[in-house]
């Protein structure tokens, strides 16, 4: 193809933003919300297009783009292959419902929340299909930017201290990265990534550069014990706000593992594995005994947003198809589950103005409807069989007792504890007896809301009963990129004798 399609996606929204920026604010702001809409929907089509002609059959990057940027000074490499298109389409799934959602969240600057919105699907589209490490770490800190905002101008009482709190936590553990980014060029003479795959980094730098890429990934990731940002910045963020941060920001830097730790660091990546179980494992059950304790829902859902990241970075190091497939479904499905629990907690707060559980209990006596949709998301995020959720816990399960048969046992626990919080949570809001006089007058589901989460619902579950779909996607691209890896590691392990 001539046409740049993966340059369009990027540029797409910022042009979006534009027509924004020019549109007059009114007391309903429709034609706003009808620009940003269509914006956002016309970067959907564009993706699924995208997905449509992509060569499931062709593991190399495809659609790439290569041009000198800024006075030749930055290389713009772009392109996909089947790990990174999926990534790209939940972005472009996710922002027309965050569009759809500030109905009711965002009461005040709308203009001015849509625009940061737009501007922030730009630089995650870009995160996904950057080819050339400078301008992944542009798009990757770029994101920072945006949500910093989100957060702090419409964002909780406590929006402030939480923004710094997220701004800071991500930026400092970046600082390395960028060093390490300047180091692979200074050692390699070059920051394109498949160059650096074909040629390969020595061997002797690789531990530090691995350590250097991974303050960022794991910060943004979170692992622990570097994850006390993410409750608070959930918290306090809106309703769309939360979304994005679980939907897909989080997924940045699941991508950036496989991408680039395991990808250009193969060597370092084998000598830090254990690692990579001894925190994935504390993560998953650590982060579950604390939701069990939370009485705040969204501060439930950011920590075990945690657990299930760790399930994601153990399959990724456990350096297997079922591991490393089971991840990247895993991240998908968690996109698809976290965005609408978070959903769901902003529609009773909108109405109830509390998001603490002991203030709710009987909801399905007035709130049917609210209550079914509720069910198949603790569902999913409990990993029942028929959701999205139990194939890639499944498959990254199956992936570490190849590995390691006590790590796998223990991280199962893991989906012991979140069947135990979930429906626990579910339990306290949704069932018993309708006795608070404040939630009798509550009212269903509105039409945009069922839109919004039957929207989310039907991935949850046709993925779920049908996941060759996403297979076929990605099924190539990890093959070739495991079989890479292995070649490496086998040279590395010849030269060593």
């Amino acid at each position: 193809m001539n046409f740049p399609i993966i340059s369009s996606l990027i540029i797409l929204p910022i042009v979006g933003t534009i027509f924004l920026f020019f549109i007059k604010s009114n007391e309903k702001n429709t034609s706003i919300k009808y620009v940003a809409l269509f914006i956002s929907l016309s970067n959907l089509i564009l993706s699924l297009y995208l997905w449509y002609i992509f060569d499931n059959t062709n593991p190399s990057f495809q659609f790439v783009e290569n041009r000198q940027w800024i006075l030749g000074l930055i290389n713009y490499k772009v392109g996909i292959d089947g790990i990174s298109i999926l990534f790209v389409i939940l972005t472009t799934f996710i922002v027309p419902l965050c569009v759809l959602s500030v109905n009711y969240t965002i009461k005040y600057r709308l203009k001015d929340f849509l625009i940061a919105i737009l501007i922030m699907e730009s630089l995650m589209i870009g995160v996904f299909c950057s080819l050339d490490l400078v301008v992944f770490y542009l798009f990757f800190e770029g994101g920072l930017i945006p949500m910093f905002l989100i957060i702090g101008i419409w964002g909780g009482s406590r929006r402030v201290y939480s923004a710094f709190k997220f701004f800071l936590y991500t930026l400092l553990g970046s600082v390395l990265m960028l060093v390490a980014i300047i180091s692979i060029y200074w050692i390699s003479g070059t920051t394109d990534v498949t160059k650096l795959y074909e040629i390969g980094i020595d061997q002797k730098y690789q531990n530090l550069l691995w350590l250097a890429f991974f303050s960022s990934f794991a910060v943004k990731t979170p692992m622990w014990p570097v994850h006390t940002w993410l409750p608070d910045a959930h918290v306090e963020a809106p309703t769309a706000g939360s979304v994005l941060l679980a939907a897909i920001l989080l997924k940045m830097a699941g991508y950036g593992f496989i991408r680039f730790s395991l990808g250009l660091f193969p060597v370092a990546s084998e000598y830090f594995t254990p690692l990579i179980f001894i925190l994935s494992v504390i993560a998953i059950i650590y982060t579950s005994l604390v939701a069990l304790m939370q009485e705040d829902m969204k501060k439930l859902i950011a920590y075990s947003s945690v657990a299930h990241m760790g399930f994601v970075t153990l399959g990724i190091f456990t350096i297997t198809q079922q591991g490393i497939e089971g991840s990247i479904f895993q991240m998908i499905s968690h996109g698809l589950i976290s965005a609408a629990l978070f959903l769901c907690v902003g529609v009773v707060y909108d109405r109830n103005h509390t998001r603490l559980i002991k203030d709710y209990g009987g909801l399905v006596s007035i709130m049917p409807k609210y209550a079914i949709v509720f069910m198949i998301f603790t569902l999913g995020a409990v990993g029942l069989p028929g959701t999205t959720g139990f194939i890639g816990e499944f498959l990254i399960l199956m992936g570490t007792f190849q590995k390691s048969f006590i790590t796998a046992v223990i991280a199962s626990l893991g989906v012991i504890l979140s069947a135990a919080y979930m429906l626990w949570l579910y339990k306290r809001v949704v069932f018993g007896n309708l006795i608070k006089d404040n939630l009798k007058k509550l009212v269903d589901l509105s039409k945009n809301e069922i839109f919004i989460l039957w929207s989310l619902a039907l991935p949850t579950v046709f993925f779920g009963f049908y996941p060759e779909l996403l297979f076929k996607t990605i099924d190539v691209s990890i093959t070739n990129f495991l079989e890479m890896y292995e070649f490496n590691i086998n040279t590395y392990l010849s030269n060593k004798q």
